[in-house]
């Protein structure tokens, strides 16, 4: 079945059939995955809450990739900050990725060529290979517009292009990690009529804020009634967004589970916090059951994030990573 094909007759009522038989293709033939199901001893779930998830610092050390790849479209990497390496994903099927992020911008934002797209993503662009910029590039270029565009450090070049697609009655969305957008913020400018959406990563650049104290900053700087957040990684080719709130909701090919921070194999109902497990089915040829290094809890239809595990926090269950 086509990429496309496949996500968007992805429904509640056939995703964890769909789940399953993922996971068995990716038992048979990602050699990585297999012997990690085989080790913790868990190769014959019946549910989705039976799935063994990966470690997600398995990316690290590891080429996850179906054996039956050859050759990849894609090799993306994680931004490198910290001292445990850059996560790695290999994408063996461009379209899976370009499918994914396109259908889940206009399940949430609608089309992309409403917009004017600009992104303020420095430290993504400087280092490369960033899944990140490939996504943001990819819109720039199907949004069709010439005011779209990255905008490395160039604060008075931002607001010129939103002024003017403003003035030409267009809407105005802007990516940005979130260093940059407080830099931003703290000139105290007007961007009241665009979507800004954060993207995570101070790396380092500045004092670590949570999403509510950031988005606190940002609404006051930028003149905005609420900002919205994206959440994606290396890792996983889908994304989640954020509308208002914090709040995150999932395209329908994601799910997320919630999993005790002390055993890996017990998952926690809703609304108690734990670690986040992401099934992603657009992560064909790679692993679509990850462990994440993100804390979080699902409430009603969708979830919040509550933080990142330190080392010291996961007693040995080893989920290192920087997204």
């Amino acid at each position: 079945m086509h990429a496309m094909e496949y996500l968007v007759s992805t429904t509640p009522d056939n995703f964890e059939e769909r789940a399953l038989a993922l996971f068995q293709y990716q038992y048979e033939h990602v050699a990585v995955y297999r012997s990690y199901v085989d080790l913790v001893k868990r190769g014959h779930p019946s549910c989705l809450e039976e799935i063994p998830f990966l470690p997600i610092s398995f990316f690290k050390s590891n080429r996850i990739l179906d054996q039956q790849k050859e050759r990849v479209d894609l090799h993306f990497q994680s931004s490198g900050t910290g001292n445990s390496g850059r996560s790695q994903h290999y994408v063996a099927e461009k379209q899976w990725y370009d499918e994914s992020f396109f259908l889940g911008f206009s399940h949430f934002f609608g089309s992309i060529q409403d917009y004017v797209v600009l992104a303020l993503l420095p430290n993504y662009v400087e280092q490369g290979d960033s899944s990140l910029v490939y996504m943001v590039n990819a819109l720039i270029q199907q949004s069709k517009q010439e005011l779209s565009g990255f905008l490395l450090n160039e604060p008075s070049s931002l607001i010129e292009r939103y002024q003017a697609a403003v003035s030409q009655g267009k809407k105005v969305i802007i990516f940005g990690v979130s260093y940059a957008l407080l830099d931003l913020a703290e000139l105290n400018i007007d961007l009241s009529e665009a979507i800004i959406i954060e993207t995570g990563g101070m790396k380092g650049r500045r004092k670590e804020l949570t999403k509510a104290e950031l988005h606190a900053v940002l609404i006051e700087g930028l003149g905005v009634d609420h900002v919205c957040s994206e959440y994606g990684m290396t890792e996983i080719l889908s994304q989640g967004y954020s509308m208002k709130d914090g709040k995150f909701q999932v395209v329908p090919w994601m799910k997320i589970l919630i999993r005790d921070p002390y055993d890996p194999f017990t998952l926690f109902p809703t609304e108690r916090s734990g670690g986040i497990n992401v099934i992603d089915l657009a992560n064909q040829h790679s692993c679509a059951f990850i462990q994440t290094q993100d804390l979080g809890r699902i409430e009603g239809d969708g979830f919040y994030l509550e933080g990142r595990f330190d080392e010291a926090d996961v007693r040995g269950c080893n989920l290192l990573v920087d997204q």
